[in-house]
């Protein structure tokens, strides 16, 4: 994504819509890449506006993926934590967005599916040092005219909050 500064590095990976596979994925961003920071995006059928998530559930994964299948037990991560949160505040990263004019919504229910699966995953190996913004599916929010401005935007606001004082010690 162009305009988030230069000394950012971005790498786009499609995660697939299935447990075992995406846990492949994540494996590897974690392991191999030791990101600062890794923000997922996830499309949301009837979302409104473009969804911060605040947290990942660990428990009740009934949905079964592409492949027909659940996660063993219906669980994340075994033995995990019921629930983590992002070190970044997405509340206040909501308010201050809405302030500048944004359509953000704030949440913490991602809707236990992959999309939550992935986000759990992701914080629970990266320490809490992860993000997941739900994007609309359709609508005039959709259109990659309004939706890519904003996401650069929250991004950059995203990564400012990471980059504060709070989150440097």
């Amino acid at each position: 994504m162009e305009g988030l500064g230069s000394n950012i590095g971005i790498h786009i990976n499609e995660i697939p819509v299935s447990y075992a596979k995406c846990q492949q994925v994540l494996n590897d961003i974690w392991q191999t890449m030791t990101p600062k920071m890794v923000i997922h995006l996830g499309i949301a059928p009837g979302a409104k506006g473009i969804t911060l998530e605040q947290t990942g559930k660990n428990y009740c994964y009934k949905d079964k993926d592409v492949s027909g299948l659940c996660p063993a037990g219906h669980c994340c991560v075994e033995g995990g934590p019921e629930q983590l949160n992002s070190i970044i505040d997405m509340r206040s990263l909501g308010k201050h967005l809405k302030s500048m004019g944004l359509d953000v919504i704030y949440s913490r229910d991602a809707g236990r599916f992959l999309c939550d699966f992935v986000y759990y995953y992701s914080l629970y190996h990266g320490k809490g040092k992860a993000a997941l913004i739900h994007v609309p599916a359709s609508g005039s929010l959709a259109s990659p005219e309004r939706l890519v401005p904003q996401l650069q935007t929250i991004i950059q606001n995203l990564l400012q909050q990471l980059d504060s004082p709070a989150h440097t010690t």
